[in-house]
C-alpha cells in the first residue's frame, strides 16, 4: 500500500483494518524561493558558516538537499568551510582587521550567495541565470550592510561596540541557520532585523558624535552688522 492512501486490508480473520498514513508536508514554490533568498542573505554575512551548515544538514540527513547543493556534503567542502568559518569568527572580532576581511570576502560572499540561491531553486542541477543574479544581489546587499556598519563602528575609539556587533551577527546567523529550512521567511526576517538594528544604531551614534564634535556657533555670528 502506498503512503498517504486510505484503503482496506483483509486480515487473516476477515477483520477490516483501515490503513491511513499522513503525508509529509509539501514544500511550496514560495517556500523554496524564500529558502534560496534566505541562504543568499546569510552568505552575505557568514558565507563559510552558511555553506558548512547546509552541508552538515544534508550529510546528517536532516534535510534532503537538491542535486546542485549536494556538493556541500563533501568532506573537503565541509572541512574547508568549517576551518574558514573559525578563522572568520576570530578575524571579525579584531577592529580594523574585520574591515579588511570584509573587503576580501566580497570575492567569496557574493558568489556563494549566488550559488546557494540558484542551487536551491534548481530541480535538475542546472543553475539558472535569474536565480544566480537574485542570489548575488541578495548576498551583496547584506554584505554591504554588514561591512558598511562595521566600517563606521571602527571609527569608534573603543573595541566593545565591535565585539558586541560581531557576536550579535554570530548569534543572528546561528539562529537563522537553525530556522532556515523549516521557516525561511522567519530566518530571513531575524537576520535582516539584526543587521538593520545595528546599522540604525550606528547611524544614530555617528550622527550624535558629529554633532558633539562640531563647534558650537557663537550667538550673534551671522547677524547683520
Amino acid at each position: 500500500m502506498r503512503p498517504g492512501s486510505g484503503a482496506s486490508v483483509k486480515a487473516p480473520r476477515h477483520y477490516t483494518v483501515n490503513c491511513i498514513t499522513l503525508r509529509e508536508p509539501v514544500m511550496t514554490e514560495a517556500h523554496i524561493f524564500a529558502l534560496g533568498l534566505a541562504l543568499a542573505c546569510l552568505a552575505g554575512v557568514r558565507a563559510y558558516f552558511t555553506v558548512f551548515g547546509v552541508g552538515l544538514a544534508g550529510l546528517m540527513g536532516w534535510v534532503d538537499l537538491p542535486t546542485a547543493l549536494q556538493v556541500t556534503t563533501s568532506p573537503w567542502v565541509l572541512g574547508t568551510a568549517g576551518a574558514l568559518a573559525v578563522v572568520e569568527f576570530s578575524a571579525d572580532k579584531i577592529p580594523g582587521v574585520d574591515s579588511g576581511w570584509d573587503l576580501l570576502q566580497t570575492l567569496a560572499r557574493v558568489p556563494a550567495g549566488a550559488f546557494l540561491a540558484a542551487a536551491t531553486l534548481s530541480d535538475d542541477g542546472q543553475l539558472g541565470s535569474g536565480a544566480l543574479a537574485m542570489g548575488a544581489g541578495a548576498a551583496l546587499a547584506t554584505h554591504a550592510l554588514k561591512s558598511g556598519t562595521r566600517a563606521l563602528i571602527n571609527a569608534s575609539p573603543e573595541p566593545l561596540s565591535n565585539w558586541t556587533t560581531s557576536l550579535g551577527e554570530d548569534a543572528a546567523s546561528l539562529g537563522a541557520m537553525a530556522l532556515v529550512f523549516s521557516h525561511p521567511l522567519l530566518a530571513l526576517g531575524l537576520l535582516m532585523a539584526v543587521l538593520l538594528a545595528f546599522a540604525g544604531g550606528v547611524f544614530l551614534f555617528a550622527r550624535w558624535l558629529l554633532r558633539r564634535a562640531s563647534p558650537a556657533r557663537p550667538s550673534g555670528v551671522g547677524a547683520g552688522s
